[in-house]
């Protein structure tokens, strides 16, 4: 499995969670994974119920079997500095930069820059070894920005590789765009069986595999259990209101011929969500990759919904 997972996904798919999901999932049997956050809104530490996650990587979680995870939020300021200090070695006027707003202003008129810092950082941590010559993390998880902007986001390195031809920053740039365009990486889509979020998959899909970034499952999210059997989903799409009545009278139900409108406009609703549904799984079905599916919990996923989520994932196969 590749050690740079990214999590993409179009808004309201619940990309973070299926994110903070799989590292947990990743993290079994002693296994170290470092959940990466580079949007800025602290949707990890909301997950995992901890304090704002500051600009270090910090235990949040123990897996089953003794894993970790580690989360990192990743300041785009701090960021550059780290980077300035690795190349240029500035130090304290890198910290003088700082103060008089000149690293702000830097990241904020150039998103592109802003970018390749995120994704340096996490490549970095990819990359990185301890004293023992083992990779300091097994997995390297990636909550990254929704679809419509991940391609561009995942290929900003090769533009400045190219505008940078020489020195430093077209080394930097090269690097990382060799470990976004390898094995090591899989860019995972969150989806749910929704028409809009299923269409922006497929297009993302596209538009990765025309960038030459590598494509790895889709995340059907938030599926939603089925209620009735197959040949009940058939029935409730036909008004059956006279045949109904009669079945609540001969169960002894009182006021049945009121509860029969209801009833029938219920089971009709479900009938076309489940006929929804199934077309939207064809169409995933189509895109020809790997899939894994996580239920629907309640109104909002909570830590014990988290460890829910990841012990669905491992069942299905993931970090096995």
């Amino acid at each position: 499995m590749s050690r740079l997972q990214v999590v993409s996904g179009k808004g309201g798919t619940g990309k973070t969670t299926v994110a903070a999901a799989l590292a947990l999932a990743l993290a079994t049997e002693g296994r170290r994974t470092l959940l990466v956050e580079v949007e800025g809104r602290q949707g990890i530490a909301q997950l995992f119920e901890t304090e704002a996650l500051p600009y270090e990587e910090r235990r949040i979680a123990v897996a089953p079997g003794g894993g970790e995870v580690y989360a990192l939020a990743i300041d785009p300021e701090l960021a550059l500095l780290d980077y300035l200090q690795m190349f240029y070695k500035l130090g304290g006027a890198g910290r003088a930069l700082k103060k008089l707003g000149a690293i702000d202003f830097a990241t904020t008129i150039a998103p592109g820059l802003r970018d390749v810092l995120l994704t340096g950082k996490a490549c970095e941590a990819v990359r990185r070894k301890n004293k023992r010559g083992r990779y300091s993390y097994d997995y390297v998880v990636m909550d990254a920005p929704p679809t419509g902007r991940i391609t561009r986001f995942l290929n900003v390195n090769d533009e400045v590789a190219g505008l940078a031809r020489i020195g430093p920053i077209h080394n930097q740039a090269q690097a990382v765009m060799r470990v976004l365009k390898s094995p090591e990486t899989a860019v995972h889509l969150v989806t749910l069986l929704e028409e809009m979020p299923v269409q922006e998959t497929a297009d993302g899909v596209a538009e990765l595999h025309e960038a030459a970034l590598p494509v790895g499952n889709v995340f059907v999210n938030m599926i939603r259990p089925h209620i009735l059997d197959e040949e009940a989903v058939r029935a409730a799409a036909n008004d059956h209101r006279a045949a109904v009545a009669a079945a609540l009278s001969r169960a002894g139900v009182r006021g049945g011929k009121q509860l029969v409108g209801p009833l029938l406009e219920q089971a009709a609703e479900h009938a076309q969500r489940v006929e929804l549904e199934r077309e939207q799984r064809t169409v995933l079905s189509g895109l020809g990759l790997p899939s894994y599916e996580l239920p629907l919990i309640g109104e909002g996923v909570d830590l014990a919904g988290l460890h829910e989520l990841a012990t669905e994932l491992r069942k299905q196969g993931v970090g096995s």
